[in-house]
């Protein structure tokens, strides 16, 4: 187990430091915020004077030497245009996304898993048939046009549910959530569903395509002569031998909800990475840019590392086949 997890820790922090090369010479290569930071009116003079007082009057490769030593002492740099960490101005959005993130997850699971395994169980019923139907239209809809058609019929057409921000929110360990009050909901429902969807319709058909394989399994089938009831059937004999694949999907799609939240944010006006992500784009602030790239990608890894570690309690097997190794 513990060959595993430090093998699955080097790949990992590999994994980081590859990035961060990509990451700081993409965008550090492209574009000159000079050009949008100072008047266009502006001498020869305050333009050097400008790129030396940011640092890019100095070899990308020196610039990118100063990035990780700095990265080190936990300073990705400071943003161009608020003058402020951009680490600092992220993580103030973090909550904002997180919180989106982990509603939008809920229901995802929480919907996609159980109408997954009932299609799965039932392929030729109506009730399978519509719940495939209706996965299908997740997948086809545009984000954004799915985003705005909420808004149309649930804040413009019934006035039920506000059609953008995010509401009064309350501290919840140490953050500023707004799920925890009425007007915070209300103003989280129509985004989370927003960003769910897709997620719901992939794993509607990732868990409806392995329950079917899963029931045809001898294990299954003895379960069910021995005259075991649906339910322990399918919470003892189904989902543990599904979880696996599920178990990844949701990893994946929690790392993308949290990094890719862009157009869900925008469309919604939801302050957070996304939208900040967006901004720093438009006026060329390199140090954000970078810092939110670094984050995500850190993000992404440690979730994918946790995912590795549930697999070594799911099946054992797979430990023991990277101890071998």
């Amino acid at each position: 187990m513990i060959v595993y997890l430090v093998r699955r820790f080097g790949q990992s922090l590999l994994a980081v430091v590859a990035m961060a090369v990509l990451v700081f010479m993409g965008v550090y290569a492209i574009g000159n915020p000079v050009d949008v930071l100072i008047s266009p009116e502006a001498s020869q003079a305050d333009i050097a004077a400008a790129t030396a007082r940011l640092g890019l009057d100095k070899p990308l490769w020196q610039q990118f030497g100063i990035f990780v030593i700095n990265a080190f002492q936990g300073d990705l740099g400071t943003s161009f245009v608020y003058g402020r960490p951009a680490l600092d101005i992220i993580l103030e959005r973090l909550p904002a996304t997180f919180e989106l993130a982990m509603v939008a997850l809920f229901l995802s699971v929480g919907i996609g898993v159980p109408l997954g395994v009932w299609a799965g169980m039932r392929p030729e019923s109506i009730a399978g048939r519509t719940i495939m139907a209706g996965s299908i239209l997740g997948f086809s809809l545009p984000n954004f046009w799915q985003g705005m058609l909420l808004i149309l019929v649930f804040a413009v057409l019934l006035g039920w549910l506000p059609a953008g921000g995010r509401g009064q929110t309350t501290e919840f360990l140490g953050m500023q959530v707004s799920f925890l009050t009425l007007d915070g909901l209300s103003h989280l429902i129509l985004p989370a569903i927003n960003l769910a969807l897709f997620k719901m319709s992939l794993l509607i058909r990732l868990t409806r395509a392995n329950t079917r394989e899963v029931c045809l399994q001898d294990y299954v089938k003895f379960a069910r002569a021995k005259g075991l009831s649906g339910r322990r059937v399918v919470l003892v004999h189904i989902l543990k031998n599904i979880m696996i694949p599920v178990v990844t999907i949701i990893g994946l799609e929690l790392g993308s909800m949290l990094a890719f939240a862009i157009v869900t944010e925008t469309v919604f006006a939801w302050p957070g990475m996304g939208k900040l992500l967006i901004d720093s784009i438009n006026l060329l602030d390199r140090p954000v840019i970078v810092a939110y790239l670094m984050l995500t990608v850190l993000i992404i890894v440690m979730i994918n590392f946790m995912v590795d570690v549930i697999y070594s309690f799911l099946d054992p097997r797979i430990r023991l086949s990277e101890m071998k190794g």
